[in-house]
């Protein structure tokens, strides 16, 4: 129930932006503060260790590989703020929250950029909403003792749906009903009899690479991970896309770095 609470509440969040946002853009906002707000989480159990390896080894060589594993994490955000500090400093909140997302690593800065985060901040803090948004958001608990990776990729593909629909002009281009992609998914890795054994995804150490040269918001390529993850734990799988839309190439990403996949 958790995560269906946090999911409608986020939702609601949108509400906030009645007037100054089109419904059709509501996503715009709404989805990269889930993100941030998931991160934020994430990473909370380890910052005090990062911010402290960070100030004695930053000039070193090798940083942005020794930073990981101390925040036990694929990501690792370097800046003192986390977004419950933000909510404490309202006068100065658009540049402290541009410093925290400056703070990621590279591969999570480039999310926000595709989504254009900065401009939302600006539109926001014009309209005396950011403050309100961020609160909102600070009041959300994702951390991942209580919402699970696979929980909160249920959250995020709710909320990618929602917005999808909103934007009846678009929809098609950002999201492929679940029930579709689950069935191209179960066809592409359904074994045949007469296939090589030793190619089976049941071998042990058996590896594959799903592509997906047009990825839109990612669903292929995250369902076919969940699909072999249920159905053959014993195999891995690497998973590669590409998007020509920046934000759905931004939702895409975040889908999986929210579901804890290497991205």
């Amino acid at each position: 129930m958790a995560d269906n609470n946090n999911g409608a509440f986020i939702w609601s969040i949108a509400n906030l932006l009645r007037g100054v946002y089109k419904q059709a853009d509501y996503g715009k906002v709404i989805l990269p503060f889930t993100v941030l707000r998931r991160l934020d989480a994430l990473l909370e159990p380890t910052k005090d260790a990062v911010l402290d390896t960070f100030e004695k080894r930053q000039n070193q060589p090798g940083l942005d590989h020794i930073l990981p594993t101390v925040s036990k994490q694929a990501f690792y955000n370097t800046s003192r703020f986390t977004l419950a500090k933000l909510a404490g400093d309202p006068a100065n909140l658009k540049a402290n929250l541009l410093n925290y997302v400056e703070g990621f690593s590279p591969n999570v800065k480039d999310i926000f950029e595709r989504y254009a985060f900065a401009a939302q901040l600006n539109t926001l803090e014009e309209n005396d909403l950011l403050y309100l948004v961020l609160q909102k958001f600070a009041s959300v608990d994702l951390h991942p003792d209580r919402v699970s990776n696979t929980e909160m990729g249920l959250i995020f593909e709710e909320l990618i749906r929602k917005f999808a629909e909103a934007s009846n002009e678009t929809a098609g281009e950002h999201f492929t009903p679940r029930e579709v992609v689950r069935l191209i998914v179960s066809l592409l890795f359904t074994e045949h009899p007469d296939d090589e054994p030793a190619r089976s995804l049941t071998v042990p150490g058996a590896v594959r690479t799903v592509y997906d040269p047009a990825a839109g918001t990612g669903g292929m390529l995250s369902v076919a991970d969940d699909y072999v993850r249920e159905h053959f734990p014993a195999a891995s799988l690497t998973l590669m896309g590409q998007e020509l839309n920046a934000e759905s190439f931004a939702i895409a990403k975040a889908d999986m770095v929210i579901k804890g996949q290497t991205v």
